[in-house]
């Protein structure tokens, strides 16, 4: 497995789909980075050269592209001032509940987690 900005990526996809592994890389900016550094989209992780890997390495590793722990942070970070400053969208994330607006009276189950049965309802 070749190891990408502290990722391990799987040997066997193709270079663009092995890099969206990384938190932070989509498959456009994938496909971008490719045709950037001229590989062969086609081509397998586990085909790529060491200097291939390599290019990927630096390019990944720039300041273009903010991945992993930093853009992790980032959003935590984002998360907790709304929360500390007591707005709609902190109260939101704080009660654990949709932030952008969807319904919950159904299908919000990602964020609610489980249904919880209603003692002595019954139909």
């Amino acid at each position: 497995m070749a190891r990408i900005a502290g990722v391990n990526v799987p040997d066997k996809k193709r270079i663009p789909i092995a890099l969206t592994y990384i938190y932070g890389i989509g498959r456009t900016t994938a496909f971008n980075l490719c045709e950037k550094l001229g590989i062969d989209t086609q081509q397998r992780m586990g085909e790529a050269s060491e200097e291939t890997l390599n290019r990927i390495r630096g390019e990944v590793d720039s300041a273009e592209y903010k991945i992993e722990g930093d853009l992790r942070r980032e959003v935590s970070m984002n998360i907790k001032r709304l929360l500390d400053m007591k707005c709609y969208r902190g109260l939101r994330h704080r009660n654990g509940l949709p932030v952008n607006g969807q319904r919950t009276r159904t299908n919000a189950r990602t964020r609610k987690g489980p249904a919880r049965a209603i003692a002595g309802k019954k139909k």
